[in-house]
């Protein structure tokens, strides 16, 4: 496996859906930064189930700093942060573990590891892993705020249903009022019909997630390989669900002219600014100065109630299956906080490349 990201700020992932914890280690951050439980905790609790559609698994989540922070501020060693698993039920798991879901990695990893993998609730696969993103999205944000650096995520499609269009203060100021983290509080209230619908089906829906980071400076990215917005595509998808990434126009691009989809530049109070933002703020996989805008194309989760065909790996035969259990109805609303975090965590770990964050905060 792979559970390392990052070059200089690294984030290595660990643990499990159902083991005994899960969560990251953090190397290369710099000494000196002031970081509290509270400061990850905030970040963290955004993931947790807060609606109707989501999962009746209720974690505390409670985060433990093991290493890397002392009397309240980093020390400049690895930065081990973790959750305790508390409310684990793996029977359904026990019952099933030789019919692949349809749609999780149940076949292809027990492929890969021989029959090995923890297969219980998904083992690595599973979206409780990105907890321990959060973990390290949040102190990379605490590290990204002394560049004014802000990065905002927000829900702009559920189930076929459109958010009206949004400036970033308006997104600010209303993605948390509701549960599915919509800035549109209209589409919101139909975005949750649908789910609810699909629920009550035994099915489930995905959507869109669109990132935001602002104030962002020019330079950031490392061509040829290391693009911006090539880290920030692996980042996005290393999220379980995320199937597609996009940067400011995206996929419209391809049906546009040249002369509708370039950016045109212009001086404004001083420097040097684009009149649209179709690049999505990355030129040449180097960051222009404006916005960074992506969207992340969250699938419907896969764990449902309707019945489905499968196999059973041991006796190689065709059967069915109907995953019961506790699952979202619909993940993207819980996975709004882990696009912002592993976006500041690449934002972060270029800008320490970029050597416009010091190895020591004074």
């Amino acid at each position: 496996m792979s559970n390392s990201l990052g070059k200089m700020f690294t984030v290595t992932s660990f643990g499990e859906s159902h083991g005994r914890c899960v969560g990251v280690i953090i190397d290369g951050c710099p000494a000196g930064l002031p970081v509290s439980e509270d400061d990850i905790q905030k970040e963290v609790d955004k993931r947790k189930p807060t609606s109707p559609i989501a999962t009746t698994r209720s974690e505390a989540e409670k985060v433990e700093i093991l290493s890397g922070i002392s009397e309240g501020y980093t020390t400049g060693a690895p930065v081990c942060l973790l959750t305790w698993n508390t409310d684990i039920d793996s029977k359904e798991y026990e019952r099933v573990k030789s019919l692949p879901r349809p749609g999780h990695a149940d076949y292809t990893a027990f492929v890969k590891y021989g029959g090995f993998n923890d297969y219980r609730g998904g083992g690595r696969f599973s979206g409780r892993i990105t907890a321990g993103f959060v973990m390290a999205g949040a102190v990379a944000k605490k590290l990204l705020e002394r560049l004014n650096i802000e990065i905002i995520a927000h829900t702009v499609e559920i189930g076929g249903i459109e958010a009206a269009k949004k400036d970033p203060a308006e997104i600010r100021a209303a993605v948390e009022k509701n549960s599915l983290r919509c800035a549109d509080s209209k589409a919101a209230e139909e975005m949750l019909k649908v789910i609810e619908k699909a629920k009550a089906e035994g099915d489930s829906l995905g959507g869109i997630i669109e990132g935001i980071a602002l104030n962002v400076p020019v330079g950031l990215g490392e061509p040829v390989f290391d693009t911006l917005e090539g880290d920030l595509a692996k980042a996005i998808f290393a999220i379980p669900a995320v199937k597609g990434v996009e940067f400011g126009s995206g996929f419209s691009a391809a049906r546009k002219r040249g002369s509708e989809n370039n950016d045109s530049f212009a001086i404004e109070n001083g420097r040097i600014v684009t009149t649209t933002n179709n690049a999505g703020g990355i030129l040449g996989g180097i960051s222009n100065g404006m916005p960074i805008v992506l969207r992340a194309a969250v699938k419907p989760t896969s764990s449902i109630a309707v019945r489905q065909d499968t196999v059973d790996m041991v006796e190689m035969k065709n059967t069915t299956i109907e995953v019961k259990g506790r699952h979202d109805a619909c993940i993207v609303p819980r996975a709004v906080p882990v696009v912002e975090a592993m976006m500041a965590v690449i934002l972060c770990d270029f800008s320490l490349r970029a050597g416009i964050i010091p190895e020591v905060i004074k």
